[in-house]
């Protein structure tokens, strides 16, 4: 472990792999990674590599169609990375070690127009069938409203959640609520664990756009206010509403965007608590960085900042616009994820 990446963690953040690549998860298990998630983009980046044509073509020669290969893969990938973890899981009693598997993203591609009712029926069902038999798996359901229409069954049902595309307080009210509902629900809440990503850069990118109006000192700051807020806010209720888990807030989306920015902004700005989810090559950049990290999660920017930010950015539109966006990021790399599945079946057919 390098001296950046054991102060990250000395300050008490939890880092985990966003990719289920099975050589960087070995080499940042090594590195300190406790976790991991896991997406249609980065599980077609894998596939696209070729390194899995062996087992895709086993899978062929047992008749399977490119939806099945797709997921099947998708479980396989995420099992290897879970083996990996579980025995961080087994050192924290249930407290992390855990890996993120996305249920099926077209649940909301606009092209299919399922209606609501579906849509959460659809969310609980594939929730249980992706989450049963994994002590180290957390089943990733969108803050849409279908996804959390299916959170309190799911949770009731003993199924661990990671609610993701999460840009504003409301989104994460509304999901903890549901969630906190079906815990409530459970026999015993020993077992009981969620989590609550919350995306960062989006918003910067948005606003850079979107608001061109806020001073240097603010703009590329509404992320990080925002993010470190709902952490406050997560903070508060659970420490109102104790439970042998900790149920954690996940900064999402820290990759930087802009290349003026060190590509550490954000892993600096939220060091001291929950879980961090980087790209690899943010933790390469942390690991390299020379830098010492502090606790800095419970610092908000300067008074100024923030009235300026609470002024010009309309949190309602900011949402409105970043979930369109973000259901459309979500339900097409699964098309891609499954066009690339029937040209490496056609590439592996080929010999």
């Amino acid at each position: 472990m390098t001296k950046p990446i054991g102060s990250l963690m000395a300050t008490g953040t939890k880092l985990w792999l966003d990719s289920i690549d099975p050589d960087l998860v070995r080499t940042n298990r090594a590195a300190g990674a406790t976790g991991a998630t896991s997406n249609p983009i980065i599980v077609a980046d894998l596939l696209a590599s070729g390194r899995f044509d062996d087992q895709i073509e086993r899978l062929v020669a047992e008749g399977r169609d490119d939806a099945a290969i797709a997921w099947e893969m998708t479980d396989r990938l995420v099992r290897d990375a879970q083996d990996v973890f579980l025995p961080v899981l087994e050192q924290t009693g249930g407290n992390d070690g855990y890996v993120s598997f996305e249920v099926d993203p077209l649940l909301e591609d606009p092209e299919l127009n399922l209606p609501y009712e579906r849509r959460v029926e659809q969310y609980i069902e594939l929730g249980r069938k992706w989450s049963a038999g994994h002590r180290n798996r957390l089943i990733k359901v969108p803050a849409t409203p279908g996804g959390l229409g299916a959170l309190e069954e799911l949770v009731a049902g003993g199924v661990a959640v990671n609610v993701t595309l999460i840009f504003t307080t409301r989104q994460y009210r509304e999901a903890r609520e549901a969630v906190w509902r079906g815990a409530r629900r459970r026999a015993t809440l020993d077992d009981f664990k969620s989590v609550y990503s919350i995306f960062v850069s989006r918003l910067d990118v948005y606003t850079e756009k979107a608001v061109p109006e806020l001073s240097p000192s603010a703009q590329g700051m509404v992320g990080i206010l925002n993010a470190k807020r709902i952490w406050a806010d997560n903070r508060d209720f659970w420490s109102q509403h104790p439970t042998r888990l900790d149920q954690e807030i996940v900064f999402a989306s820290t990759g930087t965007k802009k290349p003026d920015d060190p590509p550490w902004k954000y892993v600096e700005a939220f060091a001291g608590s929950d879980i961090q989810t980087n790209p690899p090559a943010t933790n390469e950049a942390v690991a390299q960085s020379g830098l010492t990290f502090t606790r800095q999660v419970d610092r908000l920017p300067a008074e100024n900042v923030i009235e300026e930010i609470d002024r010009l950015v309309d949190m309602p539109r900011l949402e409105e616009t970043l979930m369109s966006e973000g259901i459309e990021k979500f339900a097409t790399p699964q098309k891609n994820l499954l066009a690339l599945v029937a040209r490496r079946r056609q590439t592996v057919a080929a010999g």
